[in-house]
């Protein structure tokens, strides 16, 4: 069975950071795309970020670019989410899930961790 946890969100002021994480299980991480998508309430998901199996490369939204890094510890199973620089607008519960860009499968994300944004 695959599980995905999500932890790390918190209330945070305009431009700190946090750090989120992912703990994966039941399928063979080291090989697996992963993204990170979030949602807020009354939209849809929306596409974050995205890393390849073995972590050697990496893509972003244009939102986030410059200020929010994906990395994985294939070691851990552990998928990580490094946002620095939040603005308001970051406000969301993020999810971590399985696959790439263009493949990501949002039927299977976990809890979610909620990142709030306000001074």
């Amino acid at each position: 069975e695959v599980q995905l946890v999500e932890h790390g969100g918190g209330l945070v002021q305009p431009g700190g950071s946090l750090t989120l994480s992912c703990a994966a299980s039941g399928f063979t991480f080291s090989t697996d795309a992963m993204t990170w998508i979030r949602q807020t309430p009354g939209k849809g998901l929306e596409w974050v970020s995205s890393i390849s199996g073995r972590g050697d490369r990496t893509v972003v939204a244009d939102a986030v670019k410059g200020r929010f890094t994906i990395s994985k510890d294939n070691a851990k199973n552990t998928l990580y989410l490094h946002l620095n620089s939040l603005k308001i607008e970051d406000t969301a519960m993020y999810y971590c899930v399985r696959g790439g860009r263009l493949t990501w499968d949002g039927g299977q994300r976990g809890q979610g961790t909620q990142v709030t944004v306000s001074s």
